[in-house]
């Protein structure tokens, strides 16, 4: 297993070659996730899968929409392909010294804006937790704090991405929440 090796709580991975696709669950109503693909350069593809929608928050009666927060920056250097483990994230510490405005979306909307992101980009860093289906991959690419419907507090452990554009050169850092979430 790719990620086997590594005894830290998160992982963090960059990669290109960028491929985007929406969940499609037999019910529509199920589908909350996007699903990003990268080729990290370790022999196999990675998939990372993004909340787009809260389905505990919507059986729980909260609002499942979630939040984007977006940190713009330049790029000079691109960070070399690869995974490593990665001991801690907190949207706190960047929150602190950057003005992240967070702003709702409807899950197409979100779903669409991360696709096309994708699409544009040109190398993507992600930190999240590993996880193993059909493949392996990261998931928990999200804040992990106390939400509406979740009452599990996890600090340390968020997960992010930064999509890196040859526009520019800008680069995009992506914060997620859910309702209720600090």
């Amino acid at each position: 297993m790719l990620f086997s090796h590594l005894d830290t709580p998160l992982v963090h991975v960059v990669g290109d070659d960028l491929r985007g696709q929406m969940e499609d669950a037999r019910d529509p109503a199920r589908n909350d996730h996007v699903w990003i693909s990268l080729d990290a350069g370790v022999g196999q593809r990675i998939t990372a899968s993004i909340s787009v929608w809260s389905i505990r928050n919507a059986d729980a009666g909260f609002d499942p929409r979630v939040r984007l927060g977006v940190i713009r920056e330049h790029w000079e250097i691109l960070p070399n392909r690869g995974v490593q483990g990665w001991n801690r994230f907190n949207y706190a510490n960047w929150e602190t010294h950057h003005n992240v405005f967070y702003e709702y979306y409807e899950r197409d909307a979100l779903g669409r804006l991360l696709l096309e992101m994708a699409a544009e980009a040109r190398l993507l860093e992600i930190w999240g937790t590993p996880y193993r289906r059909n493949q392996e991959g990261l998931h928990q690419i999200h804040s992990r704090r106390a939400s509406c419907a979740i009452a599990n507090d996890i600090v340390g452990r968020d997960g992010a991405m930064r999509f890196y554009f040859d526009k520019e050169r800008e680069a995009r850092m992506i914060f997620l929440k859910f309702c209720g979430q600090p």
